[in-house]
Order: structure tokens, then C-alpha cells, then sequence
């Protein structure tokens, strides 16, 4: 009993320690990262035209943002189910994920302009933000307890 307890401590101080990464990333966005849409999307980007922007250091402040978010995610998501099968599949949806949003990101900045700035905001926001591990914690833990 004393074991099980003890087990379930570690494992609920490393999930928040996971956590506050995720957050922190979060409180220190601006620093860590170049991204000229954060401050577009905090005013009303509806009636704004598109910032400028430098690709380059668009895409690969992207890529990092969700690099970091995914590592912590696929953390969490080990920590909850120890199961290495899991993270692996985790890693494979997300860098699909990657690859489909990051298209569609660049795609609705150059062919679509100021038409479909929610679209933009909305994919940016999968990109940046661990929306993915809210989607995967669920449905693998159903997918575990239906097996």
C-alpha cells in the first residue's frame, strides 16, 4: 500500500513539473521565440493587415515552439501510461500533425491573405499551443482501458 501511494506521488510531482514546463513556455513566449503574430493576434487582427515577417525565422521559431511542446507532451503522456508504444505513436501523430498545419499555416499566409485571418489564428494556435496532448491523454487512456 505504502509502495502504491509512494508510486503515485512521483508520479503526480513529475506530471506538474511537466506541466509548469508547458506554462512557462508559455509565460516567456515572447523571449524565447520569434513569432510577430503574437502581438497581431492580441489586437483585433480581424480588420489588420498581416505583419511582416521573416520566413525563415517564422518557420523556425514554429518548429522549436512545437518541438519543445511535443517533448513535454509525449513526457506527460509517458508518465500517465508507461507505455513506450504509446510515445512512439504520439510522436509519429504529432510530427503529422506538423507537417499538415505548418502547409496549411503558410499556405493561408501567402494564397489567402487577410481573407481568413480566424483560419490563420486558429491553425497557429494547434502549432503553438499543447492542444495535441489534451486530444491523446483521453483517447489513449480509452484505448487502454478497452484492451
Amino acid at each position: 500500500m505504502l509502495q502504491k501511494l509512494l508510486k503515485n506521488k512521483i508520479k503526480l510531482v513529475q506530471f506538474f513539473f511537466l506541466v509548469a514546463l508547458l506554462v512557462l513556455i508559455r509565460a516567456y513566449e515572447d523571449q524565447l521565440f520569434y513569432d510577430p503574430f503574437l502581438n497581431y493576434f492580441k489586437s483585433d487582427f480581424t480588420h489588420l493587415p498581416l505583419p511582416n515577417f521573416n520566413l525563415f525565422q517564422l518557420f523556425l521559431g514554429l518548429f522549436f515552439r512545437y518541438t519543445l511542446n511535443t517533448g513535454i507532451s509525449l513526457g506527460i503522456i509517458y508518465v500517465l501510461f508507461k507505455e513506450i508504444q504509446m510515445v512512439k505513436f504520439a510522436l509519429v501523430l504529432y510530427y503529422f500533425f506538423f507537417m499538415i498545419l505548418i502547409v496549411i499555416f503558410f499556405f493561408t499566409i501567402y494564397y489567402c491573405r487577410e481573407h481568413n485571418n480566424l483560419v490563420l489564428f486558429y491553425v497557429r494556435r494547434f502549432l503553438i499551443q499543447p492542444i495535441f496532448v489534451l486530444l491523446f491523454v483521453p483517447g489513449f487512456y480509452f484505448q487502454k482501458q478497452n484492451s
